[in-house]
């Protein structure tokens, strides 16, 4: 066959992997082509004693099908010979041979179109692989193609350094652990749940770790204590800067009211706001203070925390928010879940009203005009209350918590020049937020800069601060300090492991949630 320049021959053209191959009759129609092919090799070796034989037992055909060539599937009838074993030791009297590079026991594939069918089932699966087969013309449906996924065996010791992280099969209910080699990137194996005792087993089974990453689960901490002793453990640093940001919001959360409070000072020309106390009364405010009420007297009647969960038909952990939580803490959240699609356009109808355009539809289609994409129920209340003289003005803006964190936990020269002025307005309004600011960026700075040998240092500064969710923090810092230490010192992480988690959801995605727990695996650890 002429192949531009080139000249090949048919086994080069079919088969360029195969060796010892002849290709006897080349046979094209409609629906396909019909390779007749035939072994070149006068002996073949016994699979069990490896000793050649040339002693012909007989022949027959074998079918199977090969990838397809300009778009019209292959079928091979291959020719093979069933020898003698004259090995007298051998238990085997006969073999039938196999073409290296053409046929696998018990196969109705060729060895490259299986190549071809695991390739796809890695990336796609079963559906989507099928689709795309069918558009190929080769011959594979879902079952074939899951058929060729097996996981690899596992190795006999774990990589030198082992990451270590959860996944959901579904959440909320049903976890899994996948391990990773943090050197090589590979996917090592995958387990069937999250408990400490798994993990242990299979580090019993597998020594040889001496770095483990991981984040801060608590089961994954025993099983490596337990198991792995001398291994050297490793928090991962995104992890640790997440909980920080939590933290930090929570500090936020706690302290809107100071920040609302500067905010409006700092409004010019707009009406005093009233205080959290002199708050108009409304369903969701009326609401908190009942429920906090009811919850802080049964719970000095003492009633426990799920007997008042029941009695109320509330969750445990609203119950425990209610406990906990101050009330004016309460009331901010609940001011702030208020429906108030019109509060950043009140100046623009206080101005009208105050120039005598008091008619609340012309209001209406002039602040739609403006962007405004509430009902018209909406805007006719608040001119009713601007007539009656009792309108409350739209709040001073405040950034929400999680965009102040956001704030703290970023490097001052990525800000703008708006969020740094913003920012520093909000140091001025609380100093409970600034100590936190500063206490915040100091730990980013030893995380980015791997400074883990001033961590007790910072531990000691965060444990004296008045915010308890800042000091929660640091005592779970102290309890793992060996591990936050080599995350700080080390140059190790979880970054790795984070990556196959996600491709752990894509794949999950790819199989409708369906999957059981060993094809998953297969598909995991099969390499793409």
């Amino acid at each position: 066959m002429l192949m531009g320049d080139v000249c090949l021959s048919p086994e080069e053209v079919f088969f360029p992997e195969a060796a010892g191959v002849r290709v006897e009759r080349l046979e094209v129609c409609a629906d396909g082509a019909l390779i007749q092919v035939s072994s070149a090799c006068s002996s073949r070796s016994c699979p069990d004693c490896g000793i050649s034989s040339r002693r012909v037992h007989s022949r027959y055909d074998r079918q199977m099908d090969d990838r397809p060539v300009a778009d019209r599937p292959v079928r091979v009838r291959l020719t093979v010979r069933q020898f003698f074993c004259d090995t007298p030791t051998c238990r085997r009297r006969t073999f039938v041979e196999q073409v290296d590079g053409v046929t696998e026991p018990y196969q109705r594939a060729s060895s490259g179109l299986r190549s071809w069918l695991r390739a796809v089932a890695a990336e796609l699966g079963g559906r989507p692989g099928a689709r795309l087969c069918r558009k190929l013309s080769v011959p594979a449906g879902r079952m074939r193609l899951l058929r060729q996924l097996h996981a690899p065996p596992v190795p006999d010791r774990a990589p030198r350094v082992l990451g270590v992280d959860e996944f959901a099969f579904r959440r909320g209910r049903r976890y899994g652990t996948i391990l990773v080699d943090a050197e090589t990137h590979r996917p090592v194996d995958v387990l069937p749940d999250r408990t400490s005792e798994t993990l242990a087993a299979w580090l019993r089974d597998h020594a040889g770790a001496e770095v483990v990453c991981r984040d801060r689960a608590s089961a994954y901490t025993r099983a490596i204590r337990e198991a792995a002793p001398n291994a050297t453990e490793v928090a991962d640093r995104w992890h640790l800067l997440r909980n920080l940001s939590l933290a930090v919001e929570q500090v936020c959360h706690q302290h809107r009211a100071c920040l609302r409070k500067y905010a409006e000072h700092q409004q010019r020309n707009q009406p005093q706001q009233p205080t959290l106390d002199l708050l108009p009364p409304t369903l969701i405010v009326d609401r908190v203070r009942q429920r906090h009420e009811e919850i802080n007297h049964m719970v000095d009647t003492g009633y426990p925390i799920s007997e008042i969960a029941r009695r109320l038909g509330l969750d445990r952990k609203t119950v425990r928010r209610y406990r906990d939580t101050d009330l004016d803490v309460l009331l901010a959240s609940a001011r702030d879940r208020r429906n108030v699609p019109l509060d950043r356009f009140k100046p623009y109808p206080q101005a009208q009203f105050a120039a005598g355009n008091t008619n609340a539809t012309e209001l209406y289609e002039q602040i739609r005009e403006r962007g405004f994409q509430g009902a018209y129920s909406t805007l006719s209340r608040y001119v009713r209350t601007m007539r009656d003289g009792t309108a409350v003005p739209a709040p001073a803006p405040v950034p929400s918590p999680r965009t102040i964190s956001g704030w703290i936990m970023r490097p001052r020269e990525k800000l703008s020049p708006r969020q740094a002025a913003e920012l520093d307005r909000i140091r001025l309004a609380c100093p409970d937020i600034t100590y936190a600011c500063d206490l915040a960026r100091s730990l980013t700075a030893l995380v980015r800069h791997r400074r883990g040998h001033l961590l007790g240092e910072w531990i000691q500064r965060a444990e004296q601060c008045d915010q308890a969710s800042i000091r929660s923090f640091a005592s779970f810092l102290r309890q793992d300090f060996d591990a936050v230490t080599a995350g700080l010192t080390l140059s190790y992480s979880s970054g790795v492991v984070e990556g196959h988690v996600c491709r752990v959801k894509l794949l999950k995605r790819s199989m409708y949630g369906r999957a059981s727990f060993t094809l998953l695996r297969a598909r995991i650890l099969t390499p793409p």
